[in-house]
């Protein structure tokens, strides 16, 4: 059921998952990289707009993990992407129609709470409907429709805003969040094994009679298998100091010519169009690179991109300098989102935690993208960009370090099988 080569699975659900994840690449963030642009032309200051991206994260981070059980215990996984969608949309149409405290600061607040549910939701769909085999293939896939579907996203912005105004962002919001709605309920729940969807592997040695040929299912790990984990939890600092860097770079080049050019929309479409087309080029790399060079290498090349990023946004104030920098955000943060779930699924194999133990992850990674955006606002407003780009793009070399200590924790060469030394899974 499970397999890529399975004629119902690799005709209609992964084209549906195909479609989903062209289209989530704009509903899943509402107003995503346009809100600090849009803000910073209605008066909202760095400090405010950090505070705003902070108070977004924090709820975020306590909810991730909250989602990932959820993720993992319930068999209603399309669901998990239709209802956040919905509501995201709904805030950032508030947002866009009234930007004040409210509706910022509410709309954001609900956004970073529902939104939370969408990375390990589709995650979970991910796994469930291609298997653990196919897993590393397929989120490269994800990433490449992801991406290609922000710079359709990105280049319609920058059309709509020149022809319809205000209007034409509502329009496409409206558009792209029905499309990914269609799209998720277009999977079929039948295709989805919500066993291996949470990480649990069909385990012949634990079927009543092993020559029979069927395979029973492992009972979920404790959570305890987190804790536990080296891999996991130097995978989860590693990511933290690596967002803490990276997070609010794009933000700050985005508020910068925002101002400098009175064109928030059109200028973030720029902005973040280059580095999507990078992550497109990543996403192809990537399956490439994990299988001639190991899933370490990917990390590797990931985490020496943002230093040089931040060296070249502080060396060079005019708006050319975003095509290197921009690029170089599509390497690392790229590369970063193929590599995390895959890492993830190999440190967990067995354990039925995946989806919990990714949201882990994106908790404690999310902790330091939350505290970046206060500590670069105060930067900027200290001593204004190019301070703020240089600490930042510093931070990642200590992210380096961490990872090159404990690299062959985080990034398995395969997933490992359980033996004694693992923790136990025990028949249901």
């Amino acid at each position: 059921m499970n397999s890529v080569s399975n004629s119902g699975l690799s005709g209609r659900s992964l084209v549906a998952l195909a479609v989903l994840n062209f289209f989530l690449a704009d509903a899943r963030d509402g107003l995503g990289p346009f809100l600090d642009g849009f803000l910073a032309t209605h008066g909202w200051s760095p400090m405010t707009l950090g505070i705003v991206a902070t108070l977004g994260g924090v709820l975020g981070l306590i909810a991730t993990p909250l989602f990932g059980a959820l993720v993992d215990a319930s068999p209603h996984k399309r669901l998990l992407i239709v209802i956040p969608v919905t509501l995201v949309t709904a805030a950032a149409l508030w947002t866009l129609a009234s930007p004040g405290n409210a509706s910022v600061f509410g709309g954001q607040s609900m956004t970073a709470i529902v939104g939370a549910v969408i990375g390990p939701a589709l995650m979970g769909l991910t796994l469930g409907l291609v298997g653990e085999s196919a897993f590393s293939q397929q989120v490269a896939r994800n990433e490449f429709w992801n991406h290609a579907g922000n710079v359709f996203s990105l280049a319609c912005v920058y059309a709509a805003t020149i022809v319809w105004g205000l209007n034409g962002v509502i329009g496409l919001m409206l558009i792209t969040a029905l499309a990914a709605i269609i799209a998720t309920l277009a999977i079929r729940p039948e295709d989805i094994d919500n066993d291996v969807a949470r990480g649990l592997t069909k385990n012949k040695d634990l079927a009543s009679d092993p020559d029979d040929g069927s395979a029973a299912t492992a009972s979920p790990s404790g959570y305890s298998v987190l804790a536990n984990s080296r891999g996991l939890v130097l995978l989860a600092l590693t990511l933290l100091v690596f967002h803490f860097g990276n997070a609010p770079m794009s933000r700050l080049i985005a508020q910068n010519f925002s101002i400098q050019l009175g064109t928030p929309f059109r200028t973030t479409a720029i902005v973040t169009g280059v580095s999507q087309l990078s992550m497109i080029a990543m996403a192809l790399l990537a399956p490439v690179l994990i299988r001639r060079f190991g899933l370490a290498s990917v990390f590797i090349i990931a985490l020496c991109a943002l230093p040089l990023r931040g060296a070249i946004a502080g060396s060079v104030p005019s708006f050319g300098s975003i095509y290197p920098v921009q690029f170089l955000d599509g390497v690392g943060a790229g590369l970063i989102g193929i590599a995390t779930p895959i890492a993830a699924e190999r440190i967990l194999a067995g354990t039925g935690r995946f989806n919990v133990g990714l949201g882990a992850v994106m908790t404690v990674q999310g902790i330091g993208a939350s505290l970046s955006n206060v500590v670069a606002g105060w930067l900027t407003d200290r001593g204004g960009y190019g301070l703020a780009y240089w600490v930042h793009g510093g931070v990642a070399l200590f992210a380096l370090a961490l990872f090159m200590l404990g690299r062959e924790a985080i990034a398995p060469r395969a997933s490992p099988k359980l033996n004694d030394a693992e923790p136990k899974v025990t028949r249901a």
